[in-house]
């Protein structure tokens, strides 16, 4: 398979990580970046032996092919669509989008172009989700009939050097961290089918502590507390939780745990790529087991990678947009439910995408 050459538009703290991981692939080749400050992406040029371009620039270029979307949720599908119009294929940081109504121009523009739409997380792809996967699918805990997973934090304006843009719409904790939970789910047990959710917040403004803005007051426009029950189409039912207003801590061991009729999982983070994974059966302790797959580093861009081996060999890319419109549609569902206080149906649909084969070299998806 030749390489599909890549640009990247967005250099800010995520960028390095697939810049990193995306020399493991074989299929892809980073060659350009581009920031709507030239200086970040020059410097982040240099650091990686790529060239600097303005964005206009960078989707000008016909050798490229596909683009990562990189920049703030704000702008996601409005870059999206950019790329889309310069005849590229897409893959984006999530969300897809701050509401359903953007998503859907996305994919259907991409329809129209005849091009592939992927969208992160691709976390589920690395070696702990895809354990997870087999270890569902091969009976070890019976059949999945209910779960919880939580994110519990304090949120990110104490570290992160642009916080205020969590606390406006298309931020908050469910559309940055709801992407890893609910994505996870739907890779271990497939599409959600109603919802019911309360949602609050904490604070109407955060003190920033980051060096960058310390001392700053931060508006809230968001939610910041979502509590709620995911039904889905399998009939499993899981609680879910994600939180920037839990200060102090927590004490649930794991991110997720799927409990089955002849036994439970503990899933591992679902914001990293590797384990541990673990099983409990009846009258025993939790008890490690070893990876069935490939990739527990950092391995972000594996989604793209898979996108382009989709397109070779004219097969459906796990990370793609209907799976990731039907994540945001669950997601912006916690705050439809809790102002209605009535159970939200999903409209939107997707199929649970294919586990990843075991046995992978390094670099390979198929």
């Amino acid at each position: 398979m030749e390489k599909m050459k890549v640009g990247i538009i967005g250099c800010g703290n995520i960028s390095q990580a697939y810049f990193n991981a995306s020399k493991t692939f074989r299929m892809i080749e980073v060659v350009a970046c581009a920031d709507i400050n030239m200086e970040v992406a020059k410097a982040k040029a240099t650091e990686n032996n790529v060239e600097a371009l303005t964005v206009d620039k960078l989707l000008a270029r016909k050798d490229i092919e596909a683009v990562i979307n990189l920049t703030i949720p704000a702008v996601h599908a409005e870059i999206d669509m950019k790329i889309l119009n310069a005849g590229k294929h897409v893959h984006s940081e999530k969300p897809l989008g701050v509401d359903l109504a953007e998503g859907q121009k996305v994919l259907d523009l991409a329809k129209k172009k005849k091009l592939r739409v992927g969208c992160a997380p691709d976390t589920f792809l690395g070696a702990g989700g895809q354990t997870c996967r087999k270890v569902i699918e091969d009976g070890w805990i019976g059949r999945p009939v209910s779960g919880t997973a939580f994110m519990l934090a304090g949120g990110p304006e104490a570290w992160h050097p642009n916080p205020g843009f969590f606390y406006q719409k298309g931020g908050g904790p469910m559309l940055d961290m709801g992407p890893y939970y609910i994505t996870a789910l739907v890779n271990l047990l497939g599409p959600v089918k109603k919802v019911c959710a309360m949602t609050s917040r904490a604070w109407e403004k955060r003190f920033a502590g980051c060096k960058e803005h310390f001392g700053e007051m931060l508006p809230v426009s968001v939610s910041t507390h979502n509590a709620g029950v995911l039904e889905f189409e399998s009939g499993a039912i899981i609680t879910v939780t994600v939180s920037f207003d839990v200060k102090g801590g927590h004490g649930h061991s794991h991110p997720i745990e799927i409990y089955g009729t002849e036994g439970s999982l503990a899933v591992p983070d679902p914001n990293t790529f590797g384990g541990p994974v673990k099983i409990k059966r009846a009258g025993q302790d939790w008890k490690e087991i070893p990876l069935t797959h490939s990739y527990d580093k950092n391995m972000r861009s594996i989604g793209l990678a898979d996108l382009v081996c989709g397109v070779a060999g004219k097969r459906d890319h796990r990370c793609n947009g209907d799976m990731a419109l039907h994540v945001l549609e669950v997601m912006l569902a916690f705050d439809e439910a809790s102002k209605s206080g009535k159970h939200y149906t999903v409209k939107t649909k997707c199929k649970q995408p294919a586990p990843l084969p075991t046995g992978l070299h390094e670099g390979l998806l198929d």
